[in-house]
Order: C-alpha cells, then sequence, then structure tokens
C-alpha cells in the first residue's frame, strides 16, 4: 500500500501574490456582475462599472504576471549555487575551496604539448 505524498507548500510570497490575484478576480467578477444589471436597468452605473471592470481584467493579469515571476524567483533560490544541480544526480559540486591553488615558488607543471 503506497503511502500518497504531501505536497511541498508554496513560498510565502508566491503564496501572497495568488492571494492577491484571486482579491482581483473576484473585483473583476463584481464589476461584470454589476455592468451586466446596470445595463439591464439602463442606469448611470453602467460607465463606471464598465471601468471597473477593465482595471479589474488589468490587475487580473498584473497578478498572474506577479505570480509567474515570483515562482520563478522562488525556484532559483531553490537552486542557490550551493545546493545541488538537477543533472547531477543529487551530488553537490565540489567547492571552490577544496582546490589546492597553486603556491609561487612550488613546482610549476609543464604544459602539454599536443600530439597528432
Amino acid at each position: 500500500m503506497s503511502v500518497p505524498r504531501r505536497r511541498r507548500r508554496l513560498p510565502d510570497e508566491v503564496r501572497a501574490a495568488a492571494v492577491r490575484a484571486v482579491l482581483c478576480l473576484s473585483f473583476t467578477l463584481v464589476g461584470v456582475v454589476v455592468a451586466t444589471l446596470a445595463s439591464y436597468a439602463d442606469s448611470w452605473l453602467m460607465t463606471p462599472a464598465l471601468m471597473a471592470m477593465g482595471l479589474g481584467v488589468f490587475g487580473t493579469m498584473w497578478c498572474l504576471l506577479e505570480i509567474l515571476i515570483s515562482r520563478q524567483i522562488a525556484a532559483q533560490r531553490l537552486r542557490a549555487p550551493g545546493s545541488a544541480h538537477p543533472m547531477t544526480g543529487g551530488r553537490a559540486p565540489e567547492p571552490l575551496a577544496a582546490r589546492p591553488l597553486p603556491r609561487p615558488g612550488g613546482p610549476q607543471r609543464q604544459p602539454r604539448v599536443p600530439t597528432a
């Protein structure tokens, strides 16, 4: 019997962006309903409702872009230079400090001569 894996929690900035997107989408939907009802009633509220709906569509697209950008930033933070790269099979790269630096008075390596 297999145990279902738990999904990882989204980073805080991604969750905050998602909440803003949902709020902006709900604002837009309320503007659509008000504009529809105002057009049926032939009311003066139709013009402000249409303007609010247009701003809501722009804001919703802006929030969706913010979600994408914050997800990319969070993914880059997880793949920091000190962490394991997915293509290395889980091994972290050798740190630069582990390699000895050549000493000025030490033995010099002879340059390789290419063989044909």
